[in-house]
């Protein structure tokens, strides 16, 4: 059986018209520094990578070591290859802007280095998501307002989970698309074609922590999948939480399911929980393509226009129909 490598697999793409040859290149290199990611990920407690690092992201959360190194690893590579206009981090506050003595592309990278990092030190997998766009006309120095475009104008999305093996996840807008790295080669191979998320689940996951501040519509929704067959559901329905975004998604973007962290008491003041620019966008665009839904509850993530680059929103996405009866229960309320 011939095994396809990533680097195949976007030249295939480029030859199709389906992509440029910049953006083939950028997401080569963003699959190489996801490498240099999962050898540091791997290594935990030997490499001294475990713990907190000592300081503070941009939202005032405690960076773990990993989540400083995953970051660097992520710039450094990209700033150099002539593809990017600029680039923004989810650990960051402001713009990275390419050195001034390094080619300038069209596009922009946005990522989130390593989702999950509070499962790093109990050895549970975590992950990095990534956003491309194009970089608007007239845009030679970048800016904030450059980025501020909604996610329906991604040119690629991916995100790359570091578990039993490392997997990276790439949608072009041409379907989802997974590769698993073959660690002796060195290669991503291609290994899972057109990932589809069957429309219909049992399988749901969400903090239920949090029950006490859901909105009604939330509220509502799972007190139903909890009475299982004796309620209006008529099946039981499991729950599954990892507390990793992007093993959350995986899991649904593998086998089916629906992944909600909605609008609450506790983060009303901020818009939402998670960062729309480095989690909803991409995994929207990806649970989309894979035949899914994503929503705010109010709105498809997709159409959000971005306020800011670091504006938080409700994240309601998987299997189509359940992330429409969860809509529907926000439109009725």
């Amino acid at each position: 059986m011939r095994r396809v490598t990533l680097t195949q697999f976007l030249i295939e793409q480029q030859r199709a018209g389906r992509i440029t040859a910049d953006l083939r290149l950028l997401i080569e290199v963003v699959a190489r520094a996801v490498k240099a990611i999962s050898v540091n990920v791997s290594k935990g407690a030997l490499a001294g990578v475990l713990g907190e690092a000592g300081t503070d992201n941009v939202q005032g959360e405690a960076q773990k070591k990993l989540d400083v190194i995953a970051n660097e690893i992520l710039l450094q590579a990209n700033e150099w290859g002539g593809h990017l206009a600029a680039m923004a981090s989810e650990e960051v506050e402001t713009v990275h802007q390419i050195p001034f003595d390094y080619p300038k592309g069209g596009f922009l990278l946005l990522f989130d280095p390593l989702d999950g990092s509070s499962n790093i030190d109990v050895n549970i997998s975590v992950g990095t998501i990534f956003s491309v766009l194009r970089n608007p006309p007239g845009g030679e120095q970048p800016n904030e307002d450059s980025f501020l475009q909604p996610g329906r104008e991604q040119v690629a999305a991916g995100y790359a989970v570091y578990g039993p093996s490392t997997q990276f996840v790439l949608t072009v807008g041409q379907g989802v698309h997974a590769f698993t790295l073959d660690r002796e080669m060195g290669s991503f191979i291609y290994t899972h074609p057109f990932m589809t998320i069957p429309e219909e689940t049992r399988e749901y996951a969400i903090n239920a922590s949090n029950a006490r501040f859901w909105e009604k519509p939330v509220q509502r929704y799972i007190d139903e999948l909890q009475q299982g067959k004796t309620g209006p559901r008529g099946v039981d329905f499991n729950m599954r939480w990892v507390a990793s975004m992007v093993s959350d998604v995986h899991r649904i973007l593998t086998r089916g399911g629906i992944f909600m962290y909605p609008m609450d008491d506790k983060c009303r003041d901020k818009g939402g929980k998670l960062r729309l620019m480095y989690e909803a966008n991409p995994m929207a665009m990806l649970v989309e393509q894979a035949g899914g839904a994503a929503s705010t509850g109010r709105e498809r993530i997709l159409d959000v226009q971005p306020r800011e680059l670091h504006q938080r929103v409700p994240v309601i996405l998987g299997s189509r129909a359940e992330v429409e009866r969860v809509t529907e229960y926000h439109r009725e309320t």
